[in-house]
């Protein structure tokens, strides 16, 4: 009789998890590269942070940015209309890590972009 492999629970290896684009983030991510190759953007990570909002509330933006003019940016990516409580989670975001937050929707035609503050 064999012994069953049991492995210790914990958090996946980065790309395992969570930490996977879909589709849309890909597609925005291909965006921030041509932004990195005209010289606007310096440096992007995916999910590279996590945001304390207050006890149990955490935020993730999808894209933590570098500007040309070294600022840093939280870009939230959406398929669809974003509900009116996400935008305010989102300034609550920027209230607390200084930072402009980009709220960026995937139109038929391309994006449509929104600078929060």
């Amino acid at each position: 009789m064999t012994t069953p492999q049991f492995r210790a629970l914990g958090r996946m290896p980065k790309g395992l998890g969570d930490s996977r684009m879909n589709k849309t983030e890909a597609e925005y991510a291909r965006m921030l590269d041509d932004g990195k190759t005209a010289g606007t953007i310096l440096w992007w990570r995916f999910e590279a942070i996590k945001i304390r909002l207050a006890d149990n509330t955490f935020y993730t933006p999808d894209f933590l940015v570098l500007n040309h003019q070294m600022g840093l940016e939280l870009h939230e990516v959406k398929g669809a209309w974003v509900m009116d409580d996400a935008k305010v989670k989102l300034k609550v975001a920027a209230e607390i890590f200084p930072s402009t937050v980009v709220l960026a929707q995937k139109v038929r035609a391309g994006w449509f972009v929104e600078v929060l503050t």
